[in-house]
């Protein structure tokens, strides 16, 4: 399923293969949420934007359409027309930042819907259940999200609490792929790393939740609001003791810069909903920083988003062009720009596989992390 090709420091370059065909890593998964890339992107769209995994929610999902109608019209793949690999999350984050007033029991989480109020519970089993309804290649650990910073005995229950449920959601998980009715029987679970900022919490929790044969481990609980050398020196810890033939994926990361950083420290899947939602807000990410389309300055700037980029907005269209479209309130404004951030941000890991290819992502970080990371002129 996952193959580690060749190293450079700590930085990996591998293979993920699944059901739906296979990916490439270090992979960032394009994040469409509700079966759709906000910005009015298709799963048609992602293939010309070079997306390899799409990501979509369990959360959203149950709500609406519900799970059951997804899986009576044949499952996520189908339903939204992708065919390529798809992961969907637990449902745990937005159960504990969306939902509305909530209470936590070892059993799972009772909450209102934060489209109507009506009360749900959600547990372990009732996420793989979703989960394997939606079909999806990879279905993620029910876990709990505390927020940061977080009290050390409350972050240590809950620890404690998310690898009783992992065991749980492995149980279920196991059950439900041996039905003969499975929607994806060879859908992989990901366990989840928690452990707020307490790195002790981190490494033990991890150690423990290696212990649990899973297709993956994620690191999540990370850029919520806590400095970013917290959040590297957080990776730093828990890497050592992540299986090394198990894909890593670090959950709702990053910047481009911290996507770098991030695969120096080992990690292999990312996904973020930045790129799509910086572009709906005029933000568009270039190989020499980022720009602000909206301002007066582009309004007569007859070149692409990029000079430096081959997506089929920049192919075509120009910065003045665009800022016109927002300025004017065109929808066509988001599209383009949406478009143009996730190819960028699946050619900043292609460009980062290439490196590791030819043993030179040392002088690709060197060269780019701190450049991705600022404003361009």
């Amino acid at each position: 399923m996952f193959r580690v090709i060749k190293t450079e420091g700590a930085a990996r370059r591998g293979e993920f293969t699944c059901p739906h065909g296979t990916a490439q890593t270090p992979v960032f998964m394009n994040v469409g949420t509700q079966g759709a890339i906000k910005g009015a992107v298709s799963a048609l769209d992602l293939k010309e934007l070079g997306c390899q995994i799409e990501l979509s929610n369990t959360y959203h999902l149950h709500l609406r359409p519900g799970d059951g109608v997804v899986r009576q019209l044949g499952g996520l793949h189908k339903f939204m027309g992708w065919d390529g690999p798809m992961l969907t999350d637990s449902g745990g984050f937005q159960v504990f930042s969306l939902a509305g007033l909530r209470k936590i029991t070892e059993e799972g989480v009772t909450f209102a819907s934060h489209i109507d109020g009506r009360r749900i519970f959600m547990g372990p089993e009732e996420s793989m259940a979703i989960q394997s309804n939606l079909g999806s290649d990879v279905a993620m650990a029910f876990d709990e999200c505390v927020e940061n910073p977080a009290p050390y005995d409350y972050a240590k229950a809950s620890c404690e609490r998310t690898l009783r449920w992992l065991e749980r959601c492995k149980a279920e998980h196991d059950r439900l792929c041996a039905l003969p009715d499975c929607v994806n029987p060879g859908q992989v679970l990901f366990g989840i790393n928690q452990g707020a900022t307490y790195e002790d919490l981190r490494v033990w929790h991890m150690k423990e939740t290696a212990k649990i044969d899973c297709g993956g481990y994620a690191i999540g609980g990370l850029a919520v609001g806590e400095p970013t050398e917290v959040m590297y020196q957080i990776i730093e810890a828990v890497e050592p003791h992540m299986p090394a033939d198990k894909p890593r994926y670090l959950m709702g990361v990053g910047t481009p810069s911290n996507i770098i950083e991030a695969v120096a420290r080992g990690v292999d899947f990312f996904d973020c909903v930045m790129p799509a939602r910086n572009a709906r807000h005029g933000k568009l990410f270039t190989w020499e920083g980022s720009l602000n389309l909206k301002n007066e300055r582009f309004k007569l700037d007859e070149r692409p988003i990029d000079p430096h980029c081959d997506c089929p907005v920049c192919q075509k269209f120009s910065r003045a062009y665009l800022r016109h479209l927002f300025v004017a309130g065109e929808m066509l404004a988001m599209r383009l720009a949406v478009m143009h951030n996730l190819y960028f941000y699946n050619e900043l890991t292609r460009r980062i596989r290439e490196a590791l290819d030819a043993g030179q992502f040392a002088s690709f970080r060197a060269e780019y992390s701190e450049k991705l990371a600022r404003r361009a002129d």
